[in-house]
């Protein structure tokens, strides 16, 4: 096997080459080093240098030897740095697993490394005083999204076919559609949380994955769902596997239609037009096209978030521990400074505005089967269109700059739900256009039903990004 040959390999058929011993575990991580290698100086999307060996897996799990990476989002994995994005952590090692780490050792992926994120995993854009800007393998002056960024650049340029991502507002849709590649944040309770930091913010965070197929991201979910053993949210497995739902069609579903963000944000007409287009393919396939979308309250998704994520700031910090600008960037000094002011009153306002929308979308769902939206409502944008080291910001402030960038994604997380953003057009210039699909919890396999589908109209495997394993020396 070259380079080429790897690269073109999404994960289920790596794993099939690894069992039938067409290749070797050996000779994979030695393809996947050399390729993210490659690929890596372009893009500044690794966090630490790569791991003299893969970290210990299953060798008889379903992806067993497949190249993984990590994201630097919380103490991920025994024995490995962390730093999510911040000067903050110097040469501090996780002394355990988060869970959803043990599942993916389980599943046999061969974690190599560790990728960038913005600091403190806030913002929409890779971007950080400590490691600097990730670059988009599709246009390096522009970015890859936040915050799984760094994954998402590394799986988009054939560095890696799978690889680890969360997502506590958009963090694995919005990279996956700046880069072009598919992102799912499952619904609450179907992967596991924790320990770290993803449990600070009281079930918004989700992990799981962005891959290049679809069909890597089914098998994935079915490799590792499950509740957490510390997890509060629970959701039982479905009848089927979800890689076999691929191949079946959905069954006629009610679908709505967004491409006017809730809190009135401009968005790109070409964005726009490739909603549009889904819509129509939808329509053609015998969907019922045109329910009303669900009613958002900006103003609470906005509130709920300033609260959930100034608390959680305050669970990483002492209570009077002094830290200034040389080892945090401005918008977190900012966020710090609310949570030591933030009274009772207002994180009830907070979390109250949270249940508000929650409990609004599940009566959408209760009437609706899917809904359409852009995922971002613009392509990606060049590097400091959001400076999260600039002073000025409030918690609010900032959130609202983010929305603005990202305006579809934050009201599932409160809510719940399972979405998917799929790379389903290009701008005039080439850069990736992805649309998100919501459907109500536990209903990934409508999901991926309809996934399949528009994947069949609108194929996505033959683009590549100008930054790839395939075309640099």
């Amino acid at each position: 096997m070259d380079l080429d040959e790897y690269a073109s390999c999404d994960a289920v058929a790596l794993a099939g080459l690894l069992r039938e011993g067409a290749v070797t575990p050996d000779e994979v991580a030695g393809l996947a080093r050399r390729a993210v290698e490659r690929v890596n100086p372009h893009l500044n999307a690794l966090s630490q240098p790569l791991f003299d060996a893969p970290l210990d897996h299953d060798p008889h799990g379903p992806f067993a030897g497949v190249p993984f990476l990590l994201k630097d989002s919380h103490p991920v994995a025994k024995g490995v740095r962390f730093s999510v994005g911040s000067r903050y952590f110097a040469d501090v090692t996780a002394d355990r697993d988060a869970e959803i780490t043990e599942r993916f050792r389980a599943a046999g992926f061969a974690a190599l490394g560790v990728t960038t994120v913005p600091e403190m995993a806030i913002s929409f854009a890779t971007e950080s005083v400590r490691y600097g800007t990730t670059n988009n393998p599709w246009d390096p002056a522009r970015g890859v999204g936040g915050s799984s960024g760094g994954a998402a650049a590394l799986v988009a340029a054939g560095a890696v076919p799978v690889a680890h991502g969360n997502d506590g507002a958009g963090s694995i849709r919005i990279p996956a559609a700046c880069c072009g590649v598919v992102g799912l944040k499952p619904t609450r309770g179907r992967t596991p949380v924790g320990p770290g930091a993803s449990e600070a913010l009281f079930g918004l965070a989700i992990d799981f994955v962005l891959a290049r197929t679809l069909r890597d991201v089914a098998h994935t979910l079915d490799a590792v769902q499950g509740a957490g053993r510390h997890d509060k949210h629970r959701v039982p497995a479905g009848p089927v596997p979800y890689r076999e739902l691929l191949a079946r069609d959905a069954p006629r579903l009610r679908v709505a239609v967004l491409t006017t963000p809730w809190n009135g944000a401009p968005v790109d007409p070409e964005v726009a037009a490739v909603v549009d287009r889904v819509a129509g393919i939808l329509d053609g396939l015998g969907h019922d096209v045109g329910a009303p979308p669900p009613a958002v309250d900006p103003e609470a998704v906005l509130e709920a978030y300033a609260v959930l994520t100034t608390v959680g700031i305050a669970g990483v910090f002492g209570e009077d521990e002094k830290v200034g600008d040389d080892r945090l960037e401005q918008v977190t000094l900012a966020i710090l400074e609310e949570a030591r002011a933030l009274n009772a009153h207002r994180a009830a306002r907070g979390f109250q505005a949270a249940d508000r929308v929650a409990a609004g979308l599940r009566d959408h769902f209760a009437e609706v089967d899917l809904l359409v939206t852009p995922t971002l409502a613009r392509p990606p944008a060049p590097h400091g269109t959001l400076d999260y080291d600039r002073p000025g910001h409030t918690a609010r402030s900032w959130l609202a700059s983010i929305f603005e960038y990202g305006p579809f994604t934050a009201p599932f997380n409160l809510g719940g739900q399972p979405a998917i953003s799929l790379p389903l057009g290009q701008s005039a210039a080439g850069l990736p256009v992805g649309v998100q699909l919501v459907a109500a919890e536990g209903r990934e396999d409508l999901l991926l039903q309809v996934a399949a589908d528009l994947e069949d109209h609108l194929p996505w495997a033959a683009r590549r990004p100008g930054v790839h394993v395939t075309s640099l020396p």
